[in-house]
């Protein structure tokens, strides 16, 4: 620190040398920082209820970023976390059936969507707002589907996807499912 321990003990008083001069060392697993820019804590919140984030072979499939993987990349994978919004994926069936194929046997599949619970006071409104989102999204090419948790929950189990657990946090519904093919 300051380059002679001389100096450095003139200034230090002796019961604290020993705390300063020993770093603390944090280690910061980059799988949880990629989900917590992707997807933020709430995410990260799940995970460590799920008792999934200190894990081991843990990997993300970024919402922003894509890569391709083969195989072999794969199948020592014990959790696949998928940070892109199912509501947001065009062809959800064929994700899922892709996802279940490549995945490990009682490996966890993570993921999240915005439910929509079905809340709605003003009927004309809600159909109305529907229609204008859904021809928005038709024309940009766009995927924003609505989804609730029984919906979620039956196409996950269609595609052998035992559903583990679904919590909603903050607006935003979080699954964990485990590929029992």
């Amino acid at each position: 620190m300051l380059g002679k321990t001389e100096i450095f003990k003139a200034f230090v008083k002796p019961k604290f040398r020993d705390k300063v001069l020993v770093p603390e060392i944090s280690w910061i697993n980059p799988v949880l920082e990629n989900i917590r820019s992707e997807a933020g804590n709430d995410f990260i919140q799940y995970l460590h209820f799920l008792q999934l984030a200190k894990e081991p072979n843990l990997m993300a499939l970024s919402s922003t970023h894509h890569y391709y993987y083969d195989f072999n990349d794969l199948k020592s994978i014990k959790t696949l976390i998928n940070l892109k919004k199912l509501n947001n994926i065009k062809s959800l069936g064929s994700f899922l059936h892709t996802v279940v194929r490549i995945l490990p046997q009682k490996a966890n599949f993570v993921g999240y969507f915005k439910n929509d619970t079905g809340n709605r006071s003003v009927f004309s409104f809600y159909q109305t707002t529907k229609f204008f989102n859904g021809l928005a999204n038709y024309l940009d090419s766009r995927t924003d589907r609505s989804l609730t948790k029984i919906e979620v929950s039956r196409l996950l189990e269609d595609h052998k996807l035992k559903v583990v657990d679904i919590t909603d946090i903050n607006g935003m519904t979080y699954f964990c499912s485990q590929n029992n093919r």
